[in-house]
Parts: C-alpha cells; structure tokens; sequence
C-alpha cells in the first residue's frame, strides 16, 4: 500500500456538479459550457443551476434574486466582531470568524436536511460580499454601505464596495467572473468542505473549513501574486525580460500552470477579453498590456498557459479592489459551489475516511526514562 502524493490522479468522490476535462481544457456546470454561462447567465441563475440541477424559469429566477437580495444583513454580532477587530484582522481571517459567528444566531444552523441546506446557502452566499465590503470599509475608517435591495448581487457587492452604483461593464465582469470561480471539481477547499460535511457537521462548519483552506496561498492566493508581479515589472516594456529573468532563476510565474489542465485553462480568455474591455473603458489599458506580454513570453520559452488567475488579478483590481480583498472574492465566487458540494455529500452521505502509509520506525519497546541517551 503506497501513498499518492497530495491524492493526485486519486477519484475521491462523485459529483455531479462540474465536469473538467484537463486534456481539451473543458469545464462545464451541469452540463452546460462554461464559454455560454459567462456569455449569457448571470450569478443568480448559475447559483439556481448549482442548487437544483437545472436552469431557472424567469419565475424561479426572481425568486432566487429576491431571496438572495433579502438576506444581504448581518446579526448585529457579527457587526460588533466586525468593527472590534476591523483593524486587525486580514480580510480572509475575519471572513472566516464571522461566518463561524453566524452560525450561532442561524435558526437553521443545527438542521442538515437539504431545505435547511437551502435556506442557509442563501443567507451565506448573500452574506459573504457584506462581510467583506463592511471590513474593508471599516479597516480605513468608512462605515459600511448597507445593502441595495433593487441591485442584482454582483452589482451591489461593488455599491457595497464604492459607495455609488457601478457601471454596466464593471458589474457584468464582476458576474462573470464570479460565475468561473463558482465550481471547480474535488479543488482543495472543496474537498475540505465535504469532508467536514462528511462528519455531518453543520453547513456553516464547512464553509468555514472551506474559507481556511482557500486561504493558504497554494490555493487561494494566485491573484494577489499576478497582481503584485505586475506592479512590480510596471511598464509594458519591462515585460518580456522580467519573465525572462525569472525563468532563468527558476522561479514559477504566478498565474501559469494547473494541476488538472494540460491545455489552456477555459476560464482564462473569457476573463482576458474582460480585462480588455475594462483596462479601455477605465483608461487603464497598461495592466492589460503588460499581461499579454507576459503571456506571450511564457508560451514561447516554456509552452506554459495562464489559469484562471493570471487575467482575474487585473479584472478585480480595475473594478476597485484592493490586492489582498481578492482572495475573498474568490471565495464570494466559490461558496455557492461549496454549498452545492455540501447538499450532494449529505444527499448519499459516508464518512470521508481515507488510509495513510506509514513511514515511521518499526515497532519497538518503550525504554524507561533513566535509561534513555
């Protein structure tokens, strides 16, 4: 019995959630492209497909809209861990606190029938942008911007954000963003969320394992990278031999390369041609530039092709976000798949209970302490 190293190649569980098929760089949700769902859905209804298998009437779909825009507030706990540890505590960390705090006030919370399931998911997946958005404005000295019931989601995460209700382009891009974000197989925080609802423990207990998984910068922390790379080149024609110099150095560019796709990453050239748009609209066309240099150049002189990551570092820092705030989207973006993931586990449940390989000394006798070396 041998060990596979980080479970690569080993099928953990059945799902029929998302499908990726790394060799010709397919993802699909449910069985629909990922390529049309950023083309034509939106948040709400890929969230509605997630859930329930199928796409939203236009009825279902109001409904969905209504619900999640009706659960957009906190508990006034959660606003008083909010405020109290505001200057102190990263986005991701006080994330995770204050989805574990919201837990106790939930009247669900101790409830895992698959409409109690249901009903958490809701106020969690509309939640999320409020914890986020209220940190972020409270860290700098701001009070939170309440929730805008007459915007969509994703509209209103970046209201919550700014202050004024954003444009057209800017709210579409964060949807669609988000959408490619929502599912992607047995991922590590996936898997950590299944195996905590695995244990039957509540859906709050999983996405909060989940939230600490894609914390570390294995998983989660890619964009900011890409974002701090380009920062740091700055100029388009700093592009090419920065990558050069790296390379040579052995260093690993941010934003390439994926453990399932041998190919390019689906994802990656929706959010390009976003980051496109955006970088013209906002006249800030350099971050754009800069990238597709990069790009270029890692293809050439190490056939290596961007993920998900690379594009969506300038797509969320042209919508206004700060660097270390894009982890939290990511998460914002994930959590209706955790919860998809949490209710098909509950639905055919077993304890997610994998062997281990021992390599440790064989047996021996315990030595009295006196005559120990």
């Amino acid at each position: 019995m041998f060990a596979k190293e980080g479970l690569e190649g080993v099928v953990a569980a059945r799902t029929g959630l998302s499908l990726i098929d790394g060799e010709k760089g397919r993802l699909s949700y449910r069985g629909y492209s990922i390529h049309e769902l950023a083309e034509h859905s939106s948040f709400e209804e890929v969230v509605h497909l997630l859930w329930y298998g199928e796409l939203p009437t236009r009825a279902q779909l109001d409904q969905t809209r209504r619900d999640l825009s009706s659960q957009r507030g906190l508990h006034a706990d959660a606003v008083e861990i909010l405020r109290r540890f505001a200057r102190d505590a990263s986005p991701m960390d006080m994330m995770r606190t204050v989805v574990s705090a919201l837990a106790i006030h939930d009247p669900d919370v101790h409830e895992s029938t698959r409409e109690s399931n249901l009903r958490k998911g809701i106020r969690l997946t509309a939640q999320l942008p409020t914890i986020v958005t209220a940190h972020e404005r409270l860290r700098k000295g701001k009070d939170p911007i309440p929730p805008d019931p007459g915007l969509d989601h994703c509209a209103n995460y970046l209201y919550m954000l700014h202050g004024r209700k954003p444009e057209a382009l800017s709210a579409r891009a964060l949807d669609v963003a988000m959408i490619l974000q929502m599912d992607h197989g047995l991922n590590a925080s996936t898997f950590a969320a299944r195996v905590t609802a695995g244990t039957l423990a509540d859906l709050h207990a999983a996405v909060t394992s989940a939230i600490g998984t894609l914390k570390g910068p294995l998983h989660g922390g890619a964009n900011h990278d890409v974002m701090v790379m380009l920062r740091t080149i700055g100029e388009v024609d700093r592009a090419a031999e920065f990558v050069r110099m790296e390379l040579l150095q052995k260093k690993k560019i941010p934003g390439f390369g994926h453990r399932v796709y041998r190919t390019m990453d689906p994802r990656a050239p929706i959010l390009r041609s976003l980051a496109e748009r955006l970088g013209k609209q906002m006249g800030q066309e350099k971050w754009f530039q800069i990238s597709v240099v990069i790009e270029k150049t890692c293809k050439e002189l190490k056939n290596l092709n961007p993920n998900v990551d690379f594009y969506a570092a300038s797509v969320y820092y042209l919508l206004g976000f700060e660097m270390d705030l894009f982890t939290p989207i990511f998460a914002c973006s994930r959590a209706p798949g955790w919860i998809a993931h949490v209710i098909e586990q509950h639905t055919d449940n077993r304890l997610i209970r994998p062997l281990e390989e021992y390599i440790g000394p064989p047996e021996r006798p315990y030595v009295p302490i006196d005559k120990r070396a």
